[in-house]
């Protein structure tokens, strides 16, 4: 995790959010392997994805799943270019490609596998 976010500070991405899902479980009385959700992104360079359709913003911004299954640590995300898909912002193909790069830079920076 600190790898991870000392990679998004040097790449100018806001971390905006940290959910821990493991914290949450065990406060629940339940187990769960070590599991944080990250949300971030760079308002510049999602909001015109919301301008051109408001619904962008259920998806934006972006998010990266971390857990651990003991052996390893695995990093999971959704292929931004997926909006291009659900919503009319077909103009910013340019914008949701940039966004795959960063998240696959990431992986790829952590070596971390994903799924």
């Amino acid at each position: 995790m600190e790898r991870l976010t000392r990679a998004l500070r040097r790449r100018g991405v806001e971390l905006f959010a940290t959910i821990d899902h493991a914290a949450g479980a065990r406060a629940a009385g339940l187990e769960l392997d070590d599991e944080v959700l990250l949300v971030l992104g760079d308002p510049a360079v999602g909001t015109p994805l919301m301008q051109a359709d408001p619904r962008c913003g259920l998806d934006l911004p972006l998010r990266v799943l971390v857990w651990s299954d003991g052996a390893a640590t695995w990093l999971a995300f959704q292929d931004p270019a997926l909006l291009a898909e659900r919503y009319a912002v077909g103009s910013g193909r340019p914008t949701l490609d940039r966004m795959r790069g960063l998240l696959e830079g990431l992986a790829e920076e952590l070596g971390a596998p994903r799924r």
